[in-house]
């Protein structure tokens, strides 16, 4: 059976029109976000996805197996995505900044309850699994990273402290789960439009 690479996982990265995760997980989000990953039982787990606590047992053998793979598959959508933002984007730099702080954005807030629990509970993930946490944002972060230095690099954006900059434009991003509301002033889109205009203001890349 054939591998679905990023690109075909989302050809289209803004729909979020489907469910994040599975009925259990999903159970789980809720009750993590609600209580904490501490102040959660496996029987209010259980209990939330209808299920008994031997049944979630067959599938996910502890509470700490159930926040592994909510946080895997944070991660592994918002990696996704962002390939095919990028994909999207083609080779100019600022179409790729654009376009990856779109995905961002409208990620962190259409997804906020699994991006918030996924920055949020890294301290709760035993030692392997925050390791491979850590790799995989880091892995992300790249990203922002690489599009920044090149644009410095090629005199595309003008900053003189590129690292800084690319760091504090993912933290704006991905704090979008701390604060958005569907029912606020703004739309996840009209907020990545916002978005895209200050970071070419903090790159020194200019309007478009």
């Amino acid at each position: 059976m054939a591998t679905e690479t990023p690109t075909e996982l989302h050809a289209d990265w803004r729909d979020f029109s489907h469910e994040a995760l599975p009925q259990i997980l999903e159970a789980a989000l809720g009750c993590f976000v609600e209580q904490g990953y501490h102040g959660t039982t496996i029987r209010q787990i259980a209990a939330s996805a209808g299920l008994s606590v031997p049944g979630l047992y067959h599938h996910y053998p502890s509470k700490q197996a159930l926040l592994v793979a909510i946080v895997q598959e944070a991660m592994r959508d918002l990696w996704a995505r962002s390939v095919a933002a990028l994909e999207e984007a083609g080779d100019d730099l600022a179409q790729r900044l654009d376009l990856l702080v779109e995905c961002l954005v409208l990620f962190h807030a259409n997804r906020r309850e699994l991006a918030f629990l996924a920055s949020s509970e890294i301290r709760s993930l035993e030692s392997a699994a925050r390791d491979a946490h850590i790799a995989a944002r880091d892995r992300q972060q790249r990203l922002m990273d690489g599009i920044i230095q090149k644009g410095v690099e090629t005199s595309a954006f003008s900053t003189p402290y590129p690292r800084e900059i690319s760091r504090a434009v993912v933290t704006m991003c991905t704090g979008v789960s701390q604060w958005y509301r569907p029912d606020g002033e703004l739309t996840p889109h009209e907020m990545a439009i916002r978005y895209q205009t200050m970071t070419r203001m903090a790159v020194g890349g200019g309007e478009r």
